[in-house]
């Protein structure tokens, strides 16, 4: 069973570290003026989005399983009228990764599977790290496909 955690621990930070990469490579395949602007009247800006995943991060991660006392304010996230300079907002994003590197790597079994309430469906620690890692995943596409509208590329080759 060791050896299943320690995988199982492995992969996740691996993956996390990997998403944080490609939410860094969005920005930054941005102009600074750019990051904040919705390139269609509805949706997102790819730098709200960061904020967004910063929050998730923070609330899920940060204060319901590592107990940091984050407060959300979810709502902001989205419309934030004057959001940080594209570098500090990674940086908080980039904090966030590495408060949940650290908090995957103090986990032992019984941190894995204790239960967590409210979250439905998810029933256990490691069920909200899945869909923290999927909610993380999901909006790495929308920020790839509003670095495009903006007239950029990630530069990204298909990962299929």
């Amino acid at each position: 069973m060791a050896s299943l955690i320690h995988a199982v621990k492995e992969d996740l930070g691996r993956y996390f570290r990997h998403m944080a990469r490609r939410v860094e490579r969005a920005v930054h395949a941005l102009p600074k003026e750019k990051v904040y602007l919705k390139p269609y009247p509805y949706g997102n800006s790819v730098g709200h989005l960061v904020l967004h995943l910063t929050g998730n991060l923070n609330h899920y991660i940060g204060a319901l399983v590592a107990g940091t006392g984050y407060v959300r304010d979810r709502e902001r996230e989205f419309t934030e009228p004057h959001p940080p300079p594209p570098e500090e907002a990674l940086l908080r994003f980039q904090e966030a990764v590495v408060m949940v590197l650290e908090t995957i790597d103090s986990m032992d079994e019984n941190k894995l599977v204790a239960p967590v309430s409210n979250q439905p469906p998810v029933l256990t620690t490691f069920g909200l790290l899945l869909v923290c890692a999927a909610h993380l995943n999901n909006h790495i596409g929308q920020m790839a496909y509003l670095v495009q509208a903006h007239g950029h590329s990630t530069e990204e080759p298909p990962m299929w």
